[in-house]
């Protein structure tokens, strides 16, 4: 049984100055403001700078973070970082946002479940925090996807961006209740069969390149739809709870279509769905997190809603959580 609740302290996010619109991408590719848009809801992105890597981006929504829940480096135990972009093979980029923050106790490293990894990320520090082993955690999402795309696909390239954005796990006495602040539940999932639906063409061990990112588009959106309605279904089923009791859906920002059919799919109302794919597109790991701080700084989400939250990503991986802000 749980010693301890994980409860949110503190949201921070970040993303690059640099903005890429529809129109600069139709000077680039083959492609149209218009066609973007009929097919994933996505306006523009935001895109590292040369020179600005994913730990740069992790550190200033770590430290942000930090800020919102009141506490500093040296009070963390645990850093764990989601993403499918790492500055380098290793060390961990984990460990690179541990130095760049100053955080001299505790450890660090990094998960990669790509566009769920903001969830691996959460339930794995909920676990430590649970069993006494960490009192406060950073989880971080953090991609700069643009250094893996292929510019001249024009099917891949129109859908992701870059960002960070970060969460302060703080330990509190008791198991999580239904009234009480903390992670509720977590239910992830993995089926590397479809692995071939969603990758990058290179691997240090394998091509001893970097690659670029490829997908079967329609494929991956009939599993999204399938896989996630499942996997919040089993979270509201595992925890006695229905739709009616989520304040505010906040889902993996990969297309807009996909977010109207899994909310249709669950009968979630488009006002209770907080959405920044139009002016982000899909930042994967950061995606949670950056919707997250969104809808937190603009006020719509508040101390003690119940947030419902779900990703799919490559390999496929996928899941849900709920949290009680």
């Amino acid at each position: 049984m749980s010693r301890f609740r994980s409860v949110v302290a503190g949201v921070g996010s970040y993303l690059p100055k640099k903005v890429l619109s529809n129109d600069d991408l139709a000077k680039m590719v083959d492609t149209s403001d218009e066609w973007i848009r009929q097919r994933t809801g996505i306006k523009r992105r935001h895109i590292a700078a040369k020179g600005e890597n994913t730990s740069d981006l992790a550190t200033k929504a770590a430290n942000r973070a930090l800020k919102a829940a009141g506490l500093e480096a040296g009070d963390m135990d645990l850093l764990v970082l989601a993403t499918a972009t790492p500055d380098l093979t290793f060390p961990a980029t984990a460990t690179i946002v541990q130095a760049n923050i100053g955080m001299v106790r505790g450890f660090a490293f990094d998960i990669n479940a790509v566009c769920s990894g903001f969830l691996y990320a959460m339930a794995t520090a909920d676990s430590f925090i649970a069993r006494g082993q960490a009192r406060n955690a950073l989880v971080i999402g953090a991609e700069t996807f643009s250094r893996i795309l292929d510019w001249e696909d024009r099917t891949t390239c129109v859908l992701f961006g870059d960002g960070a954005g970060a969460v302060v796990l703080s330990g509190e006495p008791g198991a999580p209740g239904m009234g009480e602040r903390g992670i509720v539940h977590s239910y992830l999932r993995s089926d590397g069969r479809f692995a071939d639906l969603l990758y990058v063409d290179g691997g240090p061990s394998k091509t001893q390149t970097v690659g670029h990112l490829r997908m079967s588009g329609n494929q991956v959106f009939r599993h999204a739809i399938t896989n996630i309605s499942a996997s919040i279904a089993k979270v509201l089923d595992d925890t006695g709870l229905t739709v009616t009791d989520v304040d505010w859906f906040v889902p993996h920002q990969a297309n807009q279509r996909i977010l109207e059919g899994v909310s249709r799919r669950l009968g979630i109302p488009d006002g209770r769905v907080v959405t920044t794919v139009a002016e982000q597109g899909n930042t994967s790991a950061a995606s949670i997190p950056l919707a997250l701080d969104t809808a937190i700084q603009d006020g719509r989400i508040k101390k003690g809603d119940l947030v419902l939250t779900e990703a799919l990503g490559g390999g496929f991986t996928w899941g849900a959580a709920l949290i009680r802000m």
